[in-house]
């Protein structure tokens, strides 16, 4: 068994720290009033056997309240008294620098935590620590200054998570849209350089790389881009290659016909170089987090604004899709699946059906999608129903990142507007601590759930006042030059904050459990499911009244957990013990999701699931799990095309792992090692993470490195769809 130290160390669990602790409050009291030596044995055994039935790492405050509580009922009152002092006098010294120990222990890559705390971010990596050391005092200035206790404490216990607290002390937003159109077009400043625009489709991808970093660096969320931005840049190479294949071949009279094969060939060519740019440098390129640029690029045959820009486009999707089915290889040379950047592909009528136009590049999505993962689906028919604006148009359009998605706006001119807008925030509410402190009861339910929401929208509020009054000059490539906006020097962004062009999340997490405790059933159930409908619509009623109250798009978003499935989890374990089905995993459940281990077919899920999703316009992803499909690309595209006619945006999970040691490319295994769940090689038993590759989507975007053991438990537990 693990325990997890306050540094976020983890070492073995030692009983005999826990007699000693013990003994040390004992002997502070007179004789008559302490413990015997039979009774300091059989509370620390039993504290040994709470800590592993919980069937995960430990932490030390978990371990001093069992001791706390076991010291109780053995009716010592004056020891339990001494030992609560102790801690109470502990506490008060650490609390006097909380940041210390934190940073000191990832600088020597001992913070277990922090170690499994983004599955795409080497902690190992100096860049990544210099993040995280920043992300630790930015942290510490926000409990102790920036945010009111009670949100602290809201935080602290899990009932609420205050997202990006790292980033929080600095004016930075979530996630956004980037007008890669506005900053080709008309020119945009890179580190006070000035970038004109590129006369080539080769010198547009790599400014687009260049400004997929520079975005990265400015905020803390995901990004897209839209591949039909890049889409004009073909025909620019084309008459430029034409223009020189006519001046080598002028001596020869050649035929148009020659010209145009020539050049057509040598644009596919240059298409090829700018595609394979765009993938290389996005998975190269560090940020200043340490990571990857968190980037979505989005394959939308329907934004094409003519016939010849949509042929061009097409042209780019393919080659985007036959480079990602071919990956990137590791540093042993061997093709693996990179995390990013994240693809989207939509579903139109003009390529989801056997004898559409393009239907060639559905297929080559169902192929890329079956090895690698991506892409995922937007089904533009549920789109321009469920994206309708003020004129009463519907629109489809990308989220931000992995699931984020902007409400619909209409600017001053009457125009649809969604490049350059963006996210101010998340904030979570836990559904499953609402309804274990009630209790059952479904009135004192729905009261709880208004205090936590006020509590929501407070801490919402703050993440808006915290970018209010925010200078231009804070990032000049978001709002000076293009990227979010044009604005001018000195100038702040408070005019972008309000009226809807950018929006705030309320997150939630946890509804299955949530409805489980409250009604004993699943919310897949049909006795249950208007229980789980009522509280996804009372939450959206919410939203709708901070929106009129403040003129803010406040909007519903299903939150991606990742870490923060783990905290929860414990949180609850600690609120309120182990509660069969509810509380007895390391995990909860993501969003409006069905229970990783319930059994249900792909086609009900992805139909249940829709009504939900329906009531997360701020942001929401649907799966389904499926074995390798490789051999099988009739069913991924069936998947597809049920996608289209019955939900708005969804993925196929399946696995795409490699062993270094052995050469094993099936799926790696996650065995049990001392209490501890770690990945193994079922060829070669190899569990030395840094000699294998695994990839695993765990919150709509793939993940690279490694998962706690919250997250590596709901891996483990997942069935297949399909």
């Amino acid at each position: 068994m693990k325990i997890i130290k306050r540094s976020g160390t983890e070492v073995a669990f030692d009983l005999t720290k826990i007699i000693n602790a013990i003994r040390k409050a004992n002997n502070e009291v007179s004789e008559d009033n302490r413990l015997t030596d039979a009774q300091i044995d059989y509370i620390s055994r039993k504290v040994e056997a709470l800590a592993g039935d919980l069937n995960r790492a430990v932490n030390v405050e978990e371990i001093q309240d069992f001791v706390e509580n076991q010291i109780m009922d053995q009716k010592a009152f004056a020891v339990a008294r001494k030992y609560i002092t102790y801690r109470y006098t502990r506490t008060l010294v650490r609390t006097s620098n909380t940041t210390d120990a934190q940073i000191l222990s990832l600088i020597e890559c001992n913070n277990e935590e922090v170690k499994q705390e983004n599955s795409n971010k080497n902690p190992t990596v100096n860049s990544v620590q210099r993040d995280y050391m920043a992300g630790e005092v930015s942290k510490d200035l926000t409990r102790r200054i920036l945010l009111p206790s009670d949100i602290v404490r809201a935080h602290d216990e899990g009932i609420i998570h205050f997202h990006d607290a790292d980033y929080f002390a600095q004016h930075m937003h979530n996630c956004d849209l980037v007008n890669l159109e506005d900053m080709l077009q008309n020119g945009t400043v890179i580190s006070g350089t000035l970038i004109e625009k590129p006369h080539s489709f080769s010198t547009a991808c790599n400014i687009a790389t260049q400004i997929i970093a520079q975005v990265a660096s400015s905020q803390y969320g995901g990004q897209s881009i839209t591949l039909t931005h890049l889409a004009p840049f073909v025909q620019v190479s084309r008459e430029k290659i034409n223009r020189s294949v006519r001046e080598e071949l002028a001596s020869v009279k050649a035929s148009e016909k020659l010209i145009d094969e020539i050049t057509e060939s040598r644009l596919l060519e240059e298409i090829r170089k700018g595609i394979q740019m765009i993938q290389y440098q996005v998975v190269t390129l560090l940020t200043t987090n340490g990571q990857a640029p968190f980037v979505t690029v989005f394959m939308y045959l329907g934004e094409a604004r003519n016939e010849r820009e949509r042929k061009d486009l097409a042209l780019i999707i393919e080659e985007t899709l036959k480079q990602r089915i071919q990956g990137v290889k590791n540093e042993a040379g061997v093709w693996i699946t990179p995390a990013f950047p994240k693809l989207i592909y939509v579903l139109e009528e003009d390529n989801v059906k056997e004898g559409s136009p393009y239907f060639y590049l559905t297929e080559l999505a169902a192929k890329c999608t079956a090895k690698r993962m991506v892409p995922d689906y937007i089904s533009e028919k549920k789109m321009l129903e469920y994206k309708v604006d003020k004129n009463g148009e519907g629109h489809c359009y990308t989220c931000m990142g992995c699931r984020s998605f902007l409400t619909p706006y209409v600017d001053e001119n009457g125009k649809p507007k969604y490049y350059g807008r963006f996210n101010q925030g998340v904030v979570t509410i836990n559904l499953v601590d609402v309804a274990l402190s009630s209790g059952g009861d479904v009135e004192k339910f729905w009261k709880i759930f208004d205090e936590r929401l006020e509590l929501c929208y407070r801490a919402l509020m703050c993440r808006h006042e915290r970018l209010k009054g925010t200078f231009s000059d804070a990032a000049p490539i978001l709002w000076q030059y293009g990227a979010l906006a044009r604005l001018k020097k000195g100038e702040t962004i408070d005019k972008l904050l309000y009226g809807g062009y950018s929006t705030i999340s309320l997150g939630y997490a946890g509804l299955y459990e949530c409805v489980k405790y409250m009604t004993g059933k699943s919310h897949t159930d049909d006795e249950a499911k208007p229980f789980a409908l009522s509280v996804m619509q009372y939450m959206n009623d919410k939203c709708k009244g901070w929106k009129q109250k403040e003129n803010i798009d406040f909007s519903l978003y299903g939150t991606p957990l990742e870490s923060t499935t783990y905290k929860f989890a414990k949180s609850l374990q600690k609120r309120f013990g182990i509660v069969k089905g509810v509380t007895d995993k390391s995990y909860i459940t993501n969003s409006y999701h069905v229970h990783v281990s319930e059994p249900i077919d792909a086609f009900t899920k992805l139909k249940f699931e829709s009504e939900f999703q329906q009531l997360s316009p701020g942001g929401a992803i649907s799966y389904v799990e499926v074995p390798n499909m490789q051999d099988n690309i009739p069913a991924v595209i069936a998947v597809m095309q049920f996608i289209y006619d019955n939900i708005m945006y969804a993925e196929l999970n399946t696995k795409s792992d490699y062993c270094q040691v052995c050469g094993y490319d099936g799926e790696i295994q996650i065995a049990e090692e001392d209490g501890k769940l770690v990945w193994e090689c079922p060829h070669c038993h190899n569990r030395d993470q840094a000699k294998m590759n695994v990839a695993r989507r765990t919150c709509g975007y793939i993940g690279t490195q490694y998962w706690n053991q919250g997250r590596t438990q709901e891996i483990k537990d997942r069935v297949l769809h399909l």
